[in-house]
């Protein structure tokens, strides 16, 4: 069994498909351009209901990690580092990945995504750590 993000989410759905596409996308507010993240049904700033999944660049800097060691489904297979990545281009946005393993990481080292197709419809970005001088 693999386990699949919930593709009919209207609040999420974006991002696993523009993933599908190889793209990293974020949820922006249609009427004053605000960042919806994590996304919500209506925009913080303005109350408008309206959005749009913009796509950003994908490379940020880790900002903070934890290893797992309990296993809690045989999908995921301990170790694991859980990231939380401050995407560059949107330092407020930050989203959750992971590393297979312990490897050798720390706070503020550049990371970028690949891209993971599991379905015709949905997709997850895939952390890597990438050299300082990129």
């Amino acid at each position: 069994m693999t386990v699949l993000p919930a593709v009919d989410d209207v609040d999420t759905a974006g991002h696993f498909a523009a993933a599908a596409d190889g793209r990293l996308a974020v949820r922006r507010c249609a009427t004053c351009d605000a960042v919806l993240h994590l996304p919500v049904a209506y925009c913080r700033h303005c109350g408008n209901v309206g959005d749009r999944w913009v796509d950003v660049a994908p490379v940020g800097r880790i900002y903070s990690y934890t290893v797992v060691t309990h296993q809690v489904h045989p999908d995921f297979p301990v170790p694991y580092t859980v990231l939380l990545i401050e995407l560059e281009e949107l330092p407020e946005v930050r989203l959750i990945g992971h590393l297979e393993g312990r490897p050798e990481v720390y706070v503020g080292q550049p990371v970028a995504a690949e891209f993971k197709r599991l379905s015709a419809t949905a997709g997850v970005p895939v952390w890597r750590l990438r050299d300082e001088r990129t």
